[in-house]
């Protein structure tokens, strides 16, 4: 929970733990009522000018710890034992609330199965260095379990979505905006954040060619700063237009991040359900992504306006008035050698190919109206400035342009089959209008960066570090086995297995589990009749079980007891009665003395039942012999 509240109160439960090992000892508790109201009060002021407010998921899981604390200071009896083990199952479900992610899952179910194993120690009397005996047993309890979990899983109606859970996202944004300003994607190339995975369905390998995944379209130009509209326009590309022989459907499991736009490959034609085809040909979603969302749609690069409207020209055109004097003659020079718009694209990009500028992901800050220092000083930049600076001068030569803000490439997990795109590979690039072909994708950085287009990040920046372009972000020992065949395959294999827990377990919700009904026949039951089924079919699992349970326990009677037994009950008739604590020894004793010819005989068949409890000898053998000699003891008897 360090991750998900502040900081003080994971550590404050830490201490009180602590501090109750000093004192159980020494058999201090806290004792004083009045100390009691103080901590509670001054604990729940914390909460409060931690978080500004008692409502609230980390709020209330917050008190729930701070309550945990102070009982765990007080408590010294067995039913305050397990008022604690009930608080702590609880504080594991709300940790779930906080994080679905499957390391967090895994913590929560060790920590549920502790706390079921001390419950167990306790209950069972165990000594306390024993531990693997109630291991076991809890080993045993969570297994009969594990098929009335799943089955509830599976059928239990869903009321809407799955286990994922929507909370406030105070500090969950991805850092991508509908604002592209300098340095605002550089910032990102450091995290390692998940921004959504896709699969391919229709396909057994990666796509080819470049993966430019399209986010926002954005139109207006402050120089080396743009943004997005506030509220998009639904697109006006006919939703009957064919995609042509290109399209390709995906599968994305898209991160929550408090945005509403979404990703798809250039360009997105199908509109997936609660989203619309905003103007700019990219999705945008009618509510905010709050917590992660799994959509399908289909793009193909064939999809574009036929033709451009008069508005959308002019508002491709605008600049700012505080563009340069020297960065206007560098677009009209462009103009002066051939007016065509490919010539004119041709000359831009053969400008930043041939007056040494830089891509780094370090180019130090940049403002909005440092479009001159940018081209004719530093020339050195990351995505957003090639973007922003080529858009900018594409309008100044009387090309309509836009700046596409989204992600590049990604990690492909050949296990899983499906791309993991990452924060890091964000990527903006442009789109000019052509009057033979309509929006075409420029992409400015592959003229400095010729390789970053094939590649994800990553990739990218290790091949520029292996041919000496570029300084290592890490040592060369953390490099070399982060590219280790090991380390890869456990990797990809941990990636699969988060995509599988992703997808299969927080994304069944209503939808999917009414799939699964229909696959099997029992779809349109209605809540009321699932329930009464899913009810119906616990029960008879349970009485299987029982059943079950009762013949293993039954097939495991001591034989030899029972032998025994009948050997007691014998000599009882002959006037040797056993008291009920007598063991086989003291039996032996008791009986030599009222039989004194059949002593030794007694003392062995007696002896005969402790060795086949304690020695290795085969328990045919032994039987054979002890049911051999109650024979002969019964006949001398009689006689």
């Amino acid at each position: 929970m360090f991750g998900s509240l502040a900081t003080w109160v994971p550590s404050f439960f830490l201490l009180t733990l602590a501090m109750k090992f000093w004192m159980e000892p020494k058999g201090y508790r806290l004792r004083s009522a009045i100390w009691k109201l103080v901590l509670a009060a001054v604990t729940l002021a914390a909460i409060f000018f931690s978080y500004g407010s008692l409502n609230g998921i980390e709020p209330g899981v917050s008190v729930l710890v701070v309550l945990m604390s102070l009982k765990i200071l007080e408590a010294h009896t067995a039913r305050e034992f397990q008022v604690m083990v009930m608080i702590a199952w609880v504080l594991c479900l709300c940790g779930f609330f906080l994080s679905q992610d499957l390391v967090i899952a895994l913590c929560l179910l060790a920590g549920f199965a502790l706390l079921l194993v001390a419950l167990v120690q306790f209950h069972g009397g165990s000594s306390a260095g024993s531990f693997w005996s109630p291991v076991g047993a809890t080993c045993k309890l969570l297994a009969q379990a594990a098929p009335l979990v799943v089955l509830l899983f599976l059928l239990f109606p869903r009321i809407n979505t799955g286990f994922r859970f929507e909370i406030d996202l105070r500090s969950a944004a991805s850092g991508f905006s509908d604002r592209l300003s300098p340095g605002s994607i550089a910032s990102l190339t450091n995290s390692s954040d998940i921004a959504f995975r896709a699969e391919f369905p229709d396909r057994k390998t990666r796509p080819p060619g470049a993966l430019y995944w399209r986010g926002v379209v954005m139109w207006h130009c402050e120089g080396m700063e743009w943004r997005a509209p506030y509220a998009p326009a639904p697109s006006s590309v006919s939703s009957t237009q064919s995609p042509g022989d290109k399209a390709i459907r995906q599968r994305i499991t898209i991160a929550p991040h408090g945005g509403r736009w979404m990703f798809a490959l250039d360009r997105p034609f199908e509109v997936p359900p609660k989203a619309m085809l905003a103007r700019g040909n990219y999705l945008w979603s009618v509510q905010p992504i709050r917590k992660a969302r799994r959509y399908e749609v289909v793009s193909s690069s064939e999809v574009t306006a036929k033709e451009l409207r008069p508005r959308e020209r002019e508002e491709a055109l605008a600049v700012p008035a505080s563009i340069s004097p020297a960065v206007r003659e560098l677009a009209q020079s462009w103009i002066a050698q051939n007016p065509n718009p490919r010539a004119i694209i041709t000359s831009a990009l053969q400008f930043f190919r041939t007056q040494r500028f830089r891509y780094s992901l370090s180019p130090g800050e940049y403002k909005k109206n440092d479009l001159d220092q940018f081209l004719f000083h530093r020339r050195i930049g990351f995505c957003e400035h090639y973007a922003a600076s080529f858009a900018t001068l594409m309008r100044l030569a009387g090309i309509p342009a836009r700046v596409v803000v989204g992600y590049l490439g990604g990690d492909y997990n050949d296990l899983g089959r499906f791309f993991l795109v990452r924060q890091a590979d964000a990527h903006a690039w442009c789109e000019v209008w052509l009057p033979d072909s309509g929006w075409t994708r420029v992409d400015p950085t592959t003229a400095v960066a010729p390789g970053r287009a094939s590649l994800d990040l990553n990739s990218f920046l290790a091949r520029r570090v292996a041919s000496g372009e570029m300084e290592a972000r890490q040592s060369a020992f953390v490099t070399q086995l982060t590219r280790s065949a090991i380390f890869t395959n456990i990797r990809l294999a941990w990636e699969a297995l988060n995509y599988e827990w992703d997808s299969r377990v927080l994304g069944f919700d209503a939808d999917v589990q009414e799939s699964l009904l229909a696959s099997v026949g029992i779809a349109n039951r209605g809540p009321f009749l699932l329930i009464t089924e899913t009810l119906f079919i616990t029960a008879v699992l349970l009485v299987i079980y029982a059943g079950w349970m009762h013949l293993r326990t039954r097939s495991r009677v001591d034989r030899v007891k029972t032998l025994y037994e009948r050997f007691c009950r014998r000599a009882a008739r002959l006037g040797v009665r056993r008291s009920p604590w007598e063991g086989p020894s003291d039996f032996s004793r008791r009986a030599a003395q009222l039989l004194p010819n059949e002593a030794e005989r007694i003392r062995q068949i007696s002896n005969t039942y402790i060795a086949l409890r304690y020695s290795p000898e085969s328990a045919a053998v032994v039987l054979n012999r002890f049911a051999k000699e109650v024979n002969q003891f019964g006949e001398h008897s009689r006689r």
